[in-house]
This record gives C-alpha cells, structure tokens and sequence, in this order.
C-alpha cells in the first residue's frame, strides 16, 4: 500500500500591497497555516512586514504597481509566472483587480490547478464609455482564467452576473459576505474612547457625531455629504461630522468650500490605525458611496453598536438593514440623505435601536470567526478532499 503523502498542500495570495494584507488577510492566513504551506506575494521590501502580527510565511517580491502601467505590468506578469512554475503552487487567491488580473493570467499559463479570485468592488461602475468598457473587459478576462470566484456580497455577485463578468456557476460568496468580517472585540462599545476623543475635539456628550471613515475620494459621495451636512448644520446646533481617512482627491478644501458656515463644526483627522476609537465616538455612522464591493466600514460601525445611513447600492443592501440597523437612501440625494440625518438628530431613541440591533446582527452574521472558519473550510474542500 503506498504511503500517504503528509506534504501540505502550497497557497499563494496575491496582492498588490501591504495594506491589503494587513486589513483583510492576517486572520486568514493564521487559520489556514494548520492545513496548508501559506506564502504570500506582493509588491513589498519589506519581507518581514507580517512578523507583528505573529505571521512567519514566505514573502514573494512582485512589482505590481495600483495604477496601470504597461511595461511595469508585464514585467509583474512575467515575475508572477516564474514564481508560480517554481513554486508550483496548488493554488493562488488574488484579492484587487490589478493584483487578480496578473496573478489569474500568469497562474493560468503556469498551470496552477484552482485559481482564486475575490471581488470587493469594481472600479467601472461608476465609469462611462471607453474607460468602463476597458476596465470591465479587463475583469472579465480576470474572471475566464480564474477557476473559482469569490463575492464579497451577494447584492454584488448578482451585479456581476447580470453584467456578464460572472457566470452563477462559478461564482459564490462564502458565509453572509464581506471579505474578512469584523472584530467584535475590537469594534464594540467603548466609552472611555468615547470620552477621549470628544474631549479632544472639544466635543459635548450631549451633541450628534456622525461618522464618515474611509478614503476620500470623490466616488465615495462626499461632495453630497458635505452638501447635506451643510444644510442641516443650519438648523441644528448640537451636531458635529467627523471625517477620518487619508484625503486623495483634495477633499478637505472641497468639503470646506460647501461648509463654510459650520467649518467648525466640522473635523478631519486623517487616517488612523485605531478607527474603532472613533466609532465608538460617533452616534451614526454615514456611507454615501456610489460604489462598494461589501462595506465593512458600515459592520465595523455595527459591531461598536452604532446605526448607519447609507446608500442603496449593491453591497451597502447587505449591510444595512434599512430601518433596522440603519437606514438607506438613493445614491446622489441630498435632500434624501439630510433628511435622513435629521431623523438621526431628532429621534435618539431610534438610533439606540438601530444601534442594538446593529451589533447584534454583526455578532451572529459578520464576526471575523465565521468568515474565516468559512474561508477555510471552502479551501479544505478543494484542496484536502482527496488527501
């Protein structure tokens, strides 16, 4: 009788940077190193960047750049291609569009057995004409070289299939959706933060924080929630909007501009490595985003017990219940967005509802523990089925 082969099977995840590693992945790779020999390749000198984490897998250099670039890009191509016929892989995962349409190309031309691609978003959904055309041509070349297909959310695994990228068969989306799920831990209730940072900001218990945390860019709507803002700050005294992440489009000026009544009422801290601090800060949590692939924020918000205001769009409609654990309007109304913050304003008993109920759908549907034991059982079923 042969002897059985002990010799764990190789996964490779592909990504473009660090940061991609850091917010979505370390969960992941922890639980599925008991099963498998993890590496991950990336666009990174820094081979020990996951040690904090208390991570020790092979780290593979890949040049891949966010933006497009052609000669960069087939240099990537090719360097993914060599690793993957050196390493000879029993499967990669690619997470990001550039990252996904590289690794599935090179992976499927090195013949690595099951290629893994998760969509978060796509770019060109809020794109037109010649650039929408390119870039969703570009995923659906992403998807034909891939194997198997991952869906951060079911509202956007049924956009992709209606779109032609995806096909039903090939496509799923694991446990209730979202991509890593959220720390109830980590995100929960906290008010000695609470206190800190209002006292920082020299903000009264007694007013209404409402939260904006992500990049600042003009896709996620903030135009329109400056706007909306702006015309409830007028009416009301006892409100505040907090707005934390990185600033790539010049936002703070722009939101200023359309604010210029309430700037003080108004506070931008930039980006944070302890965003639960200030969820649990906040009173509502608000996303006016044209395009999302899942919104973690909005759980991330949830799970700290406060509700939300967001847009009804694929992938915000599984996060919010819409007048449960928030509440939802058209993407690109302001007026719709105002009132929905004077609702927030005017009835505090709703939001403490919305906030309960809020953390208790994050525990039971979103907590990182099921989205991993998720990930990992769908991996043991491809990979370990016949060891």
């Amino acid at each position: 009788m042969p002897e059985k082969n002990l010799e764990k099977p190789k996964v490779c995840f592909v990504v473009a940077a660090e940061i991609t590693v850091k917010a979505f992945l370390t969960d992941h790779i922890k639980a599925m190193e008991q099963y498998f020999d993890v590496y991950v390749a990336l666009n990174t000198n820094n081979k020990h960047f996951l040690k904090p984490f208390g991570i020790k897998i092979p780290v593979i250099h890949i040049n891949i750049r966010r933006k497009i670039s052609p000669a960069s890009d087939i240099k990537a191509l090719c360097e993914l291609y060599r690793e993957f016929r050196i390493g000879r892989f029993h499967a990669i995962h690619s997470v990001t569009p550039k990252a996904g349409l590289l690794s599935m190309l090179a992976g499927f031309f090195a013949g690595i057995p099951i290629r893994i691609h998760i969509f978060t978003g796509q770019v060109w959904a809020t794109k037109k004409g010649f650039v929408r055309w390119l870039l969703k041509s570009m995923d659906k070349l992403l998807a034909a070289c891939a194997t198997h297909i991952l869906v951060d959310s079911s509202s956007q695994r049924d956009f992709l299939i209606e779109q032609g990228v995806v096909s039903p068969e090939k496509s799923r989306v694991l446990a209730n959706g979202s991509i890593c799920g959220v720390d109830t831990d980590k995100f929960s209730p906290d008010p000695e933060s609470r206190d800190l940072i209002r006292r920082h900001l020299a903000i009264a218990e007694s007013d209404v924080v409402f939260l904006y945390l992500g990049r600042l860019n003009r896709d996620k709507g903030l135009i329109d929630l400056a706007r909306s803002f702006g015309r409830v700050c007028d009416k009301y005294d006892n409100i505040h909007l907090l707005i934390v992440g990185p600033d790539e489009q010049g936002m703070k000026e722009q939101m200023e501009s359309l604010c210029s009544s309430c700037i003080q009422k108004m506070h931008f801290v930039g980006y944070t490595d302890v965003p639960e601090k200030y969820f649990a800060a906040s009173d509502v949590f608000c996303l006016p985003s044209y395009r999302e692939g899942f919104g973690v924020v909005v759980i991330q918000a949830a799970s700290a017990g406060i509700p939300s205001i967001g847009t009804r769009i694929y992938g915000v409609i599984d996060t919010i219940e819409d007048g449960i654990t928030g509440l939802l309007y058209h993407p690109g109304d302001v007026d719709g967005l105002a009132s929905k913050m004077i609702e927030m304003i005017e009835r505090p008993d709703l939001r403490k509802i919305m906030g309960s109920n809020a953390r208790i759908r994050a525990t039971k549907k979103f907590s990182k523990e099921i989205v991993t034991e998720a990930l990992t059982d769908y991996y043991k079923s491809l990979l370990l089925a016949n060891v």
